[in-house]
């Protein structure tokens, strides 16, 4: 079991720096946790969902519940509101230190680096990374597609003529629309129980990816897999990162303030994600963070 012990904390903390250093490559994973630290909320839990929308928590809904494709049928209204205010804070929030971190340790790698991301808040564009290099296996909620779906294009979207009552969890004005059909349009993200999600985008990054991933493992390269904030309620993210583990010659380094535990090798350091990368940071060599530099 880890322990939050500091000597033991400072111990993992090296650990991981000593791999990132000596990797030739750095795959990322990542997570909701890696947002908190910008200031996006944490969903975790009812609670901190029904703080930012009352209203979902007068009709008893669990963020499971509210995130459902049903409520582009049932109440579009609703539905354009929860998403369309998630947009507008997305795109207002600044990401955090951390993001230039871990991609200045990437582009010091001879392999260079790749993102794999259940988030779908379009940060990691933001801060700079080569979205060749990027997997969004839950989309990404800038993106549109159509709600039937009438097509399988998707679009580049902003409803600025949304205006959003969040206290009664309503948008008004006209709701986005697909261009071809004229019906409700709705983000591109895979949302719960969600069977008409236009998944064409991951497909594309995926294979990208694993084009890559095989590369690594063909050449034995030596791999530093930094997993933020991914908790065991959607395990997509862990799950992707403990399957690459057992794939390449890696180490596999967990933050997660709640749960940094892990299978065996695993380095555990139970800290928040800007916290974390930070103490990493300053125990790199001055010759590698040097080298981030240029």
């Amino acid at each position: 079991m880890f322990s939050t012990d500091s000597e033991e904390l400072q111990d993992s903390i090296g650990k991981a720096a000593r791999a990132i250093e000596n990797a030739d490559a750095l795959i990322i994973t990542a997570g909701a946790g890696m947002g908190v630290d910008s200031g996006l909320p944490d969903y975790r839990g009812d609670e901190g969902l029904w703080r930012e929308y009352p209203r979902l928590k007068h009709l008893g809904l669990s963020f499971e519940e509210a995130a459902s494709p049903t409520w582009f049928d049932k109440d579009p209204r609703l539905a354009w509101a929860f998403y369309g205010h998630r947009q507008g804070l997305y795109r207002e929030t600044r990401p955090h230190r951390g993001f230039a971190l871990l991609k200045a340790w990437g582009e010091a790698k001879a392999h260079g680096h790749f993102t794999f991301t259940s988030n779908v808040d379009g940060h990691f564009q933001y801060a700079g990374f080569d979205p060749e290099r990027l997997v969004e296996c839950h989309g990404n909620i800038h993106r549109y597609q159509c709600c039937e779906p009438c097509h399988d294009q998707l679009w580049q979207g902003i409803p600025k003529d949304l205006d959003i009552d969040l206290q009664k969890l309503e948008a008004r004005g006209p709701l986005p629309q697909c261009p071809e059909c004229g019906e409700m349009a709705r983000p591109n993200i895979l949302m719960f129980f969600d069977w008409d999600w236009v998944r064409d985008v991951r497909t594309e990054q995926e294979g990208r990816f694993r084009a890559w991933v095989e590369m690594l493992e063909a050449t034995e390269a030596r791999v530093a897999i930094v997993e933020i904030g991914a908790g065991t309620n959607l395990v997509a993210v862990r799950m992707e990162s403990e399957r690459l583990a057992g794939q390449l010659t890696s180490q596999l380094i967990r933050i997660n303030p709640r749960e940094a535990e892990g299978p065996g090798g695993v380095t555990s350091i139970a800290l928040p994600a800007l916290d974390a990368l930070e103490r990493i940071e300053g125990e790199l060599s001055e010759q590698f963070r040097g080298g981030c530099a240029n």
